[in-house]
């Protein structure tokens, strides 16, 4: 590998822990942080203090960021609007300035939610036009890479799926809480379409896209698109509870109570770019969440498997 020493940003989450995992299994030397650092292997670093990210960045030296911080609750974020933008779009700035200063290459997180879903699948060159504020922040955090760095990567990914039963706080989780609690019936919604993009292989894929040294932004999810709904079925098929379940089709705003943020209908990603240069090393999502169904078997049976 020929980035030496890696500082990782929001790496508490569910993405964070797919790092730690990578770099403790290939020994990287890595400083990792977060705002709240809840593991042990955690340092403390908040991305809005420009002052301390250049601290760290200084006593560290990395080679490398991996900008992952963001405030990713979308109703938090449009609640807070103000904070959304210092975290996301300002923090990212941030964290460009100092690697410009200090020459690092940059890897940032972005998303299918700078896209207003309006068309039934996104390129990577395709205008984003966001219709929140978590779609508008993280957008302009694209735009602060893009204008202030020459050696970048931005990674667009989907419907995050990984960090297991304590890390998970996505839609995988919050269906599996439901079927653990005993839930028979399960409400899904019909009208919401993309592309889930498993957190480990995200990241083995982001480490072997960077060794090329082809920088720009890429959209990278699994292969494959799909809809809420159907993710719903296929796992419980895979956690074996199948005959247990009803599922109940409703639309969006059978849950606009909780979720009043609007989202794009469609999210569905295509990896152009990595497909067209032959750096594509996703797999097919329906593999992937076969794969990561085990954790969620196996917690239900007792076995007590936290990850992968």
């Amino acid at each position: 590998m020929r980035y030496k020493r890696l500082l990782v940003t929001g790496c508490g989450g569910m993405l964070g822990e797919a790092v730690y995992q990578y770099v403790k299994s290939h020994k990287i030397k890595a400083f990792l942080s977060d705002l709240i650092p809840l593991d042990d292997w955690l340092n403390l670093l908040d991305v809005r203090d420009i002052d301390a990210v250049e601290a760290a960045v200084v006593k560290f030296k990395p080679d490398i960021i991996f900008h992952l911080a963001a405030l990713t609750d979308l109703e938090l974020c449009e609640l807070d609007k103000e904070n959304a933008m210092r975290t996301n779009a300002i923090g990212t700035e941030n964290v460009a300035l100092v690697a410009k200063k200090y020459n690092i290459v940059v890897v940032y997180i972005s998303t299918a939610g700078v896209f207003d879903g309006e068309k039934d699948n996104y390129f990577d060159l395709d205008i984003p036009n966001p219709i929140n504020i978590y779609g508008l922040s993280k957008y302009r955090g694209e735009l602060a890479c893009q204008s202030l760095l020459n050696k970048y990567f931005i990674f667009r990914a989907g419907w995050m799926m990984g960090g297991g039963v304590l890390k998970d706080k996505k839609f995988i989780n919050k269906i599996y809480k439901q079927i653990k609690s005993g839930k028979k019936d399960l409400f899904i919604v019909n009208d919401k379409f993309g592309t889930p993009t498993y957190t480990y292989d995200f990241i083995d894929s982001i480490f072997k896209v960077i060794e090329t040294d082809w920088y720009g932004l890429y959209n990278q999810v699994c292969l494959g698109d799909t809809s809420r709904f159907e993710i719903a079925e296929a796992l419980v098929e895979n956690l074996g509870v199948k005959d247990e379940i009803t599922f109940h089709e409703v639309s969006s705003d059978y849950f606009k109570d909780k979720y009043f943020v609007p989202r794009p209908p469609s999210e569905r990603l295509i990896n152009q770019k990595l497909i067209s240069r032959n750096i594509c090393f996703m797999r097919d999502w329906k593999l992937c969440l076969e794969e990561y169904s085990k954790v969620f078997r196996g917690d239900l049976e007792g076995v007590g498997k936290e990850r992968i």
